[in-house]
């Protein structure tokens, strides 16, 4: 084999330059620079990497602690007990009657059948009894009513499904304070409506009274 076989580039393999200084003393094709890279460029690679997935968890977290606090403040804090006779409450509350049919129909007065929802302020209280006027309304809470003889619901039903459907309600604020408003409006115009009633009935028995008084048949 010549001399020049030995040679590349004309460079002897006996003092390596260029490129093969470079090479990893074992022979490995990589760069000794790549295999023990400068702590600064080190650095800048994981600052690079994490920073970024670390604000986004920060972020992620924000908007959870965001949605919990915008959920806190709509949500409402009350709670159910069985009413006892004569008992009074010093917070807003209102009646939930508990038997028959009409079980779940909110009461401004207890009757002898009855729970008592209490609650920490008027707003949660009026949110609360309108809440349970349209369940009961919408005859929700036939579903839960047990009995054969006498139909009752039982507290742990009312509490559970007062919950799920105030979480609910809670998520569509507006949706719900408007539903509300034409509920109270229909109600106060149910109310004329059977005042109406009443009146025409009494006039009826008024005028016939007074025929039969005519007459003398009384």
């Amino acid at each position: 084999m010549s001399a020049q076989a030995h040679r590349t580039n004309g460079l002897s393999r006996s003092s390596p330059t260029g490129f093969e200084k470079n090479l990893h003393p074992l022979g490995s094709i990589f760069s000794k620079n790549l295999d023990n890279p400068p702590k600064h460029a080190f650095s800048r690679a994981f600052s690079f990497l994490f920073f970024p997935f670390f604000f986004s968890l920060l972020k992620m977290n924000e908007r959870s602690v965001a949605s919990k606090y915008l959920m806190a403040y709509y949500m409402k804090t009350f709670r159910i007990i069985t009413h006892r006779l004569n008992q009074n409450y010093s917070e807003p509350h209102f009646f939930i009657m508990n038997k028959g049919l009409n079980s779940g129909k909110p009461l401004n007065e207890p009757c002898p059948n009855c729970f008592v929802c209490i609650t920490t302020n008027e707003n949660d209280k009026d949110f609360m009894y309108w809440l349970c006027f349209g369940l009961w309304k919408s005859k929700s809470f036939h579903y839960y009513l047990k009995g054969s003889v006498i139909p009752f619901i039982t507290i742990g039903d009312i509490k559970k499904h007062l919950r799920d459907n105030e979480c609910i309600a809670s998520k569509h604020p507006q949706l719900f304070h408007q539903s509300i408003h034409h509920l109270k409006l229909l109600e106060v115009n149910e109310e004329k409506l059977k005042l109406s009633l009443k009146m025409i009935n009494t006039a009826k028995k008024a005028i016939f009274y007074k025929l039969m008084n005519k007459t003398g048949v009384v």
